[in-house]
């Protein structure tokens, strides 16, 4: 990333002679080298060997064999190859595979068609439970107003010796979320509960999930009352983070300290994760004293903070103008081992740059790199609209040099305060350029670019008119 440049550096030496610290950060601790931050250099992927009786190529191969859905067509193919291709294995994976290729273009009930024509036809094939949930996947992503196809399917399994059980839940519950069918998700559910067997908990933590997207506070508390009365399903402790989690997203605090009691009565300890989704509620509100209470209530229950939860405050008393607290969280979790990352910066950043401090942000974005932290386009899109603020917009210049430089994108608030600066001082070709970059760098759509653009400059006209601006 692109280091910054001399005359900005003059800048942050007058800032920094001003203060009584240089750093941020306690004394004992600057001589400390921050550990690898995983956060900042991205793994390589693993690659782990799978055991398969399937070259790649020959998988493609099957993924891209029907190019129909004609029924017909189909099961002249299949014939082809079972009795002129012997260099496939005809094994199940093989027949399961050839399964789900068709079944990506066909309908359900073609599907089931040609599984059971490749079983009268190639009587060494026996289908397995798999089998089935292949067809199961697909009967609840069809576009069936009711669960007609997915009976279909899962009587079939009985016919050939397969009761449905928790897996075949699971399949079934996650393809109908996926295809938007909620409601029908908590239909099956319940089916499954009466009929087969209760969904384990990870099934019924992810359609609660997606009841939480899709559904009322009301219904979600009724589907889980009903779970636990009629089929002894009981929420556990990932069930009420979910939850908590969905109330803070719609700004239903209350409901989460409710939550949080009912939690506690059912014998749960409430963990980091817990804590750290209530403050972050809180912190969105701008309500630094409440997550601040958080904080303390947590230590109080002897659930030791972790990096977000420091994060948090940071970003939630510099939101909210506090930032000399959220300096002193910072000495607190730099004592404590836990070292400041671009999400901690950059919360900090953004605290001095509403209370007008500018360059002290800017200070604080030599520290980083000093430190071995990497800035990314938050980081620069703040300081951008921070300095522009300010009406330093020579180091802004100097500023958005290192973003392009670096490839970074414009946030939109940094872009349209700096369009608008640049032409409030007449620069208006230069306020062209950084739109031309916004669009190339694909920060914003052509429109928002150019919607911003023309109404800065619609505003500049009128103010000179005003005499607002010489």
């Amino acid at each position: 990333m692109g280091k910054v440049p001399p005359s900005l550096r003059s800048a942050i030496a007058t800032t920094l002679m001003k203060k009584q610290s240089s750093s941020l950060i306690p004394k004992e601790s600057t001589t400390t080298t921050p550990p690898h931050n995983p956060q900042h250099f991205p793994r390589k992927p693993t690659t782990r060997k799978t055991k398969s009786h399937d070259s790649p190529q020959t998988q493609t191969q099957i993924q891209t064999l029907f190019k129909s859905p004609n029924l017909s067509d189909a099961k002249k193919l299949f014939n082809s190859i079972i009795s002129t291709n012997p260099k496939f294995p005809l094994d199940l994976r093989f027949h399961n595979s050839l399964l789900q290729s068709y079944s990506s273009i066909s309908t359900v009930q073609d599907s089931i068609s040609l599984l059971n024509h490749m079983i009268k036809s190639h009587p060494s094939f026996s289908p397995d439970r798999s089998t089935f949930h292949i067809l199961l996947s697909q009967s609840c992503k069809a576009p069936d107003p009711s669960l007609s196809s997915v009976h279909q399917t899962l009587n079939l399994m009985l016919n050939h010796g397969f009761a449905p059980d928790k897996v075949t839940a699971d399949i079934a519950i996650r393809s109908l979320c996926s295809a938007g069918r909620v409601d029908q998700a908590v239909e099956l559910v319940k089916e499954f509960s009466s009929k087969h067997s209760v969904p384990d908990t990870y099934t019924y933590n992810f359609i609660i999930k997606h009841l939480c997207k899709a559904r009322s506070l009301s219904l979600i508390d009724d589907f889980i009352e009903e779970m636990r009365d009629n089929f002894d399903l009981k929420p556990d402790l990932v069930t009420y983070t979910i939850l908590i989690d969905n109330v803070c997203n719609m700004k239903n605090l209350r409901e989460a300290t409710r939550l949080v009691k009912v939690l506690k009565k059912e014998g749960f300890k409430p963990d980091c994760f817990v804590y750290n989704t209530i403050m972050k509620g809180y912190c969105m509100l701008s309500n630094g004293s409440e997550a601040i209470g958080v904080y303390n209530e947590m230590k109080e229950e002897g659930v030791e903070p972790d990096l977000v939860t420091y994060n948090t405050l940071i970003f939630g008393l510099s939101k909210s103008g506090r930032v000399k607290e959220a300096k002193k969280i910072l000495r607190v979790m730099t004592e404590k081992g836990h070292f400041p990352d671009t999400v901690t910066y950059t919360s900090l950043m953004n605290g001095l740059c509403r209370e007008g401090d500018a360059l002290g942000a800017l200070a604080l974005l030599e520290e980083m790199e000093v430190r071995g932290c990497s800035p990314n386009s938050c980081t620069y899109s703040t300081l951008l609209h921070g300095l522009c603020k300010a009406r330093l917009l020579e180091k802004a210049k100097e500023l958005y040099g290192v973003m392009k430089a670096g490839d970074m994108k414009l946030e939109t608030a940094a872009y349209a305060t700096f369009v608008r600066a640049l032409c409030r001082e007449g620069r208006i070709a230069e306020a062209y350029e950084v739109f031309d970059y916004a669009v190339e760098s694909k920060s914003l759509t052509d429109v928002a670019a150019y919607s911003t653009l023309e109404s800065t400059l619609k505003w500049v006209k009128k103010a000179k008119e005003q005499g607002n601006i010489i």
